[in-house]
Formats: C-alpha cells, structure tokens, sequence
C-alpha cells in the first residue's frame, strides 16, 4: 500500500510498497482510500510544504484496476467517480504538486500525472501513454477536460487518437512532462523543485488552481453515468 516519507518540507508519497518493484499502482479502492488519508495528513501539517508523489519501481501507475473493474461492473459508476474525484483533488491540491514518474505511467496514471504542478521523468526507460484508442476503451469527460487544460492540445490530441507510447525525451519535447532526469535522479530533482516552492503553500495557491482550472474541476465533479452497460473507462 502507499506511504509517505519526508525529505525537508517535501512529502514523498509513494504509490507502493518498498520493495515491490513491479507493482503498477493500479487505483484499486482500497488503493484511493490509502491515498485519500495520506493526502488529509499531508493537507492539515502546518507551515512550508510541498507533496511529491512517485512510484517505487518500474511504474508510476497503470490506472484503473481493470481486475476489479471486471469484477464490478455494477460499482463502475461510483468507482469513475471517486477515481475523477483524486484527479480534482490533486489538480487544485493547496501544496505544489510534482509527479516524479520513474516509470510507465498509462492511462489514469498519466491523467493523474497531468493533475500535478510539475512533473520530472525517467530519460531513458518508462513510457507516458494514453492508451483508450488501442484497447477499445473511452475516457470520462471530466478526464479529457483535465488533459486538455494541462497539456499542449495537438500533444494531447495524437496522444489520445493514437494511443502512442512516448519516451521521456519526447514526452518532454512535446509538453506533457517538464524535464527529464536520469533515473538516479528523478526524484531528487522532483523534490528539489518541490522544496523551492513549498512556501506558496496554502489557501492561496488552492483557490488559483481551482480558479484556473474551474471547468476541469467542475466535471470531474460530475458524476457519471450509464457507464455498467458500456466497457470499462480506460483511466477515468
């Protein structure tokens, strides 16, 4: 499951447990829930703070826990819901927020990604894909508004029609991770960053994001429906 480390005024949350390299980090419900209660202490700590989130091996995340979806088509629509619901969270979060993506990061785990401040990546291994197109798949609106108010529409667009996988030097080139790293030291540079800004921290910053990105935030909000009879969402 999740956990938290501290470096400084930085919050290292890391989507799995140490030790297990090949851990996706897939949004199992148990897995939110986890989340959910790391991101409230980090929320109420007082003074500079900043959250990094990373995962612990060879991926950030994978998305959707498409076993348990499977095995809960009936539960799709709350579950879209809460899985949109982290999305708004991390978007507007009143921390600065920076994704260190050490390792692929697919569908809702690239969506996710998107929902932060800053993002550093992996420059030699690890891909940053969308990949509804290739398995038949959609998107929840509220996740395609999300995409399109964080990064570069022609970027976005190829990516999600396409479905293409992107290396960390083109993610780069094309804006949908700000610098690249290598692997050593892709999170030292996430919390560098983060550190630098943990200052802002506060109702401030989250009233500017929620300002910014009020249409995103409005639905990912919304509750879905009708998704039991349809397939599964591919990341949210």
């Amino acid at each position: 499951m999740p956990y938290v480390e501290r470096s400084g005024d930085v919050f290292v949350l890391y989507f799995g447990e140490e030790g297990e390299p090949d851990s996706e980090n897939a949004f199992h419900p148990d897995w939110i829930d986890s989340i959910d209660g790391l991101l409230d202490q980090i929320e109420q700590h007082d003074g500079p703070a900043a959250l990094v989130t990373t995962g612990p091996g060879k991926f950030y995340s994978t998305g959707l826990d498409t076993a348990w979806v499977v095995a809960n088509t009936d539960k799709l629509n709350s579950y879209i819901d809460r899985v949109q619901t982290l999305f708004a969270r991390i978007l507007t979060f009143p921390l600065p927020t920076v994704a260190a993506l050490t390792g692929h990061t697919f569908g809702g785990g690239a969506i996710l990604a998107a929902a932060h401040d800053h993002r550093v990546m992996r420059e030699d291994r690890g891909y940053f894909c969308l990949p509804g197109i290739t398995i038949g798949a959609s998107y929840a609106p509220g996740s395609i508004a999300l995409l399109a108010a964080r990064l570069p529409a022609r970027a976005v667009h190829t990516a999600l029609v396409t479905g293409r996988r992107y290396g960390g030097v083109a993610a780069s080139e094309l804006g949908f991770v700000d610098e690249v790293a290598p692997e050593q030291q892709v999170l030292t540079k996430a919390v560098e960053h983060a550190q630098g800004l943990a200052a802002t921290r506060g109702r401030t910053l989250g009233e500017i994001k929620s300002s910014l990105y009020a249409d995103a935030v409005a639905s990912l909000r919304t509750p879905v429906a009708n998704l039991e009879s349809q397939e599964a969402l591919n990341g949210g």
